[in-house]
């Protein structure tokens, strides 16, 4: 198997047993480097391992059914691999505050469903980080956290 698709395969498992549903906390000790970095526009960037399990734990306490998928191949290039994705998830869990623009009371029962692309960069196996542009501003508006225009 090539570089390429090795990494490829890091991703594809981490997107699986990270994003998917039912999540694997353990993922994040065998596939991310201890420093990973995880940034996406809805949140305040995340560093190292321990910060990026305390994000997902409290994520998922919110969302218990949080899932997302890819929904094109992936592709590789270098260190990096690119992926597009859908995904979201029902708010019948605790209250959550981890947006960087409002929050949502318990169990407020709304509903997000939107859209990204992340850019992972895989080194000896392992993801340093992933970087999302995803369609925040969609999800805060189904949360009812941003007025539509």
């Amino acid at each position: 198997m090539s570089n390429l698709e090795q990494n490829k395969a890091v991703v594809g498992r981490w997107f699986k047993e990270f994003w998917g549903n039912p999540w694997n906390p353990k993922v994040v000790d065998e596939l991310a480097t201890p420093d990973i970095l995880l940034q996406y526009s809805l949140h305040a960037p995340r560093r190292g391992r321990d910060e990026v399990n305390k994000f997902m734990t409290g994520f998922r306490a919110a969302f218990p059914d949080l899932k997302f998928w890819g929904v094109a191949d992936l592709i590789a290039e270098g260190d990096y691999v690119v992926g597009r994705w859908e995904g979201g998830g029902t708010h019948t869990g605790l209250s959550f505050s981890d947006f960087l623009v409002g929050a949502l009371p318990a169990a407020s029962g709304r509903k997000m469903h939107f859209t990204g692309t992340t850019v992972l960069r895989v080194e000896n196996g392992k993801i340093t980080e992933e970087i999302g542009l995803d369609d925040g501003a969609t999800a805060l508006q189904q949360l009812g956290i941003l007025k539509a225009a």
